[in-house]
């Protein structure tokens, strides 16, 4: 039986329930406002509270929100989660509207702090509302505006914005570099080189090739793993996707 023929059935028998028209939208059409209907359902997620705010904001993407990144995300965080590290402070590299610390916060896992580094200055605001609980926190979260190949990531001293608009300085030596967006990043290997040994890193790209602004891309676990050669990886996987592979690295560098 096909999925559209299950959901067909579950559909008549109670075509008053929302649920399955939400799950029929989310599955079938990638819905992300149905998809997102059905984990508030189920799950007071602070994530919902930002999509809120701006489902009805033509700035905001919401291929944030879509099958793909989500799914990257959640399988991060579930085997980080696994792994049971300390995360320390952690540098979020290109960390766009930066759901990954939301979903980083809400995990239970130890964390010190998260700075999430965004060369595009119209995310900082949108990361730090799906993320206000922390920001409350005495700044345990905050976005930085920053080309992530100026870090310092033995002691990186940057620029936040306060409440009025103010800036602070601020430095921090991060215990932990994520970088899920490696298949954008231009002249990887320099921006990797910045790395001092020792640090814990967590690596995605992919193999999807056909998206121009996708440069770094690789065609297997094998050549990522090349590409970001760590003393000690304590997890290497992939992940299917509808329309490419995952691939994530987790290890000392």
């Amino acid at each position: 039986m096909q999925i559209h023929e299950i959901l067909d059935r579950l559909e008549l028998l109670d075509p008053t329930n929302t649920f399955f028209t939400d799950l029929r939208k989310a599955i079938l059409n990638d819905d992300k406002f149905a998809l997102f209907r059905l984990i508030q359902d189920q799950n007071n997620s602070q994530l919902i509270e930002g999509l809120r705010k701006y489902k009805d904001d033509d700035s905001f993407n919401t291929d944030c929100f879509s099958r793909g990144q989500l799914e990257s995300k959640l399988w991060l965080v579930k085997e980080l989660s696994n792994l049971k590290v300390d995360l320390g402070t952690v540098f979020l590299c290109a960390g766009w509207y930066a759901t990954l610390a939301t979903l980083l916060f809400e995990s239970g896992m130890r964390i010190n702090k998260i700075r999430s580094f965004d060369i595009d200055d119209s995310c900082r605001s949108i990361a730090e509302t799906f993320n206000s609980p922390w920001v409350k926190q005495d700044w345990k979260f905050k976005t930085i505006t920053q080309d992530i190949n100026e870090i310092n990531f033995s002691m990186h001293t940057y620029n936040v914005k306060r409440a009025d608009g103010s800036k602070c300085e601020l430095s921090d030596s991060p215990d932990t570099i994520i970088n899920t967006s490696c298949e954008h990043i231009e002249n990887f290997s320099k921006w990797y080189d910045l790395i001092p040994d020792g640090k814990l890193v967590i690596l995605q790209s992919n193999n999807f090739f056909e998206v121009e602004e996708h440069v770094n891309c690789v065609g297997s676990i094998e050549e990522f793993a090349v590409k970001a050669p760590m003393d000690n990886i304590l997890y290497s996987g992939e992940l299917e996707l509808p329309k490419y592979k995952r691939f994530m690295l987790i290890g000392i560098k």
